[in-house]
């Protein structure tokens, strides 16, 4: 029986996989989580033989979460879902040591299948992931992808300093290049920008 923790601030999704996984395989689901704090906290709490997490989610996110994980349980399997890989995250999560990703949109037998080849220690990074991740149009820099992010929940330029353990001043730079290269006037708008372009 493989053991699973199921992390996704969709509810209706992650309800829906926490169903239907178990017939899929021997799988069974010892917990859920609707951010990566609380992922953070049922994995180190259960310890599952896999982690099924989120890339997006909101507070604490899905790589944010993967890393803190890490740093106790170094050797937790991790199976990704994203909607969209983008190659910086793709290597950010690789780096991390994610085993697996999957698109959302994936069946729950095709899901329970990979939980399956990770747990036996493969690797699987769906095609249609690996495509999409391939085809890189985005002109920002990996830092200046990760202060639009948190521009876009809001925070103001010392906030996401202290948050990405920067200085101001280098903080302003990013957003100011990639105000640039979005050619947008506000960061708020370059983060809108990104987001409507997939890059985020």
């Amino acid at each position: 029986m493989i053991t699973v923790v199921l992390a996704d601030d969709e509810a209706l999704l992650r309800k829906a996989m926490a169903a239907l996984l178990p017939l899929e395989g021997d799988i069974t689901v010892l917990a859920e989580a609707e951010d990566g704090t609380a992922a953070i906290d049922a994995t180190l709490r259960h310890e599952p033989d896999v982690l099924v997490i989120d890339l997006e989610m909101p507070g604490v996110d899905g790589l944010g979460a993967v890393s803190a994980i890490r740093r106790v349980r170094a050797d937790q399997v991790i199976l990704m879902l994203t909607r969209h890989a983008r190659p910086g995250v793709l290597r950010k999560a690789l780096k991390l040591g994610v085993q697996g990703f999957v698109s959302k949109s994936a069946e729950p037998a095709h899901i329970a299948s990979v939980i399956t080849t990770l747990h036996d220690g493969k690797r699987w990074i769906d095609p249609d992931v690996s495509a999409l991740a391939v085809v890189d149009d985005c002109p920002l820099t990996d830092r200046e992808l990760d202060v639009l992010r948190v521009t876009g929940e809001g925070y103001s330029v010392a906030d996401i300093a202290a948050q990405l353990h920067l200085a101001e001043g280098t903080v302003r730079n990013y957003l100011s290049n990639a105000m640039q290269k979005t050619q947008t006037r506000t960061r708020h708008a370059a983060a809108r920008y990104a987001r409507q372009h997939n890059w985020l």
